[in-house]
């Protein structure tokens, strides 16, 4: 079986290439939301608070996840140590996930953070979804509440565009002037041969 990542930028739409992907019959592991399931259990919880302080809570005392995201953002040594509590769990759920698609020829394991927590040296190939900078902006602002600025720090916080595809064996550009079904098309028949 082949393992192939795929990532991209915040809002390059990569999440919906999973789906065209997934539609095919390829199974998909969605790193960013086991993340997010993850972060949702009490002893994650505990964790978080023990390392960041209880002003991370909202009024319910649940995660207050745009208080989180915005200390992270903002202070990559913040970045690092909630990846270090969240990620060896994600990749446990992704080592029992993939146990079950063993007779599969590839999977795809989507994360935003691919080559910045070092999972690209885990999978046999690399998938990266550009968009330029506009259009991910509003990609953004249309399914969130994020600000304009707070995108922009989230974006400055991942491998740019061009350090992802100088890594990856495939590029998808996600643009709204390109066809995007003729170039997953064509890396299925690439990774099924």
């Amino acid at each position: 079986m082949i393992k192939v990542g795929i990532t991209g930028g915040i809002g390059s739409g990569k999440t919906y290439v999973c789906n065209v992907f997934e539609k095919m019959g390829v199974p998909v592991f969605y790193a960013d939301e086991e993340a997010k399931k993850i972060s949702e259990s009490n002893a994650v919880i505990i964790k978080i608070v023990e390392t960041f302080g209880a002003s991370i809570l909202d009024i319910d005392n649940k995660l207050d996840r745009k208080k989180l995201s915005e200390r992270v953002f903002s202070n990559p040594h913040e970045l690092q140590k909630l990846n270090a509590i969240i990620h060896p769990l994600v990749k446990k759920r992704f080592e029992n996930w993939l146990e079950e698609k063993g007779d599969k020829k590839y999977i795809l394991k989507e994360a935003a953070i691919l080559f910045e927590t070092g999972l690209d040296k885990e999978m046999d190939s690399i998938i990266t979804v550009i968009a330029d900078k506009e259009t991910r902006i509003e990609r953004v602002k249309k399914r969130s509440n994020l600000t304009g600025e707070a995108i922009e720090k989230i974006m400055a916080s991942q491998w740019s565009d061009e350090e992802k595809t100088k890594q990856s064996s495939f590029v998808i550009s996600n643009n709204a002037n390109e066809l995007l079904l003729p170039q997953i098309i064509s890396i299925h028949n690439a990774l099924i041969h």
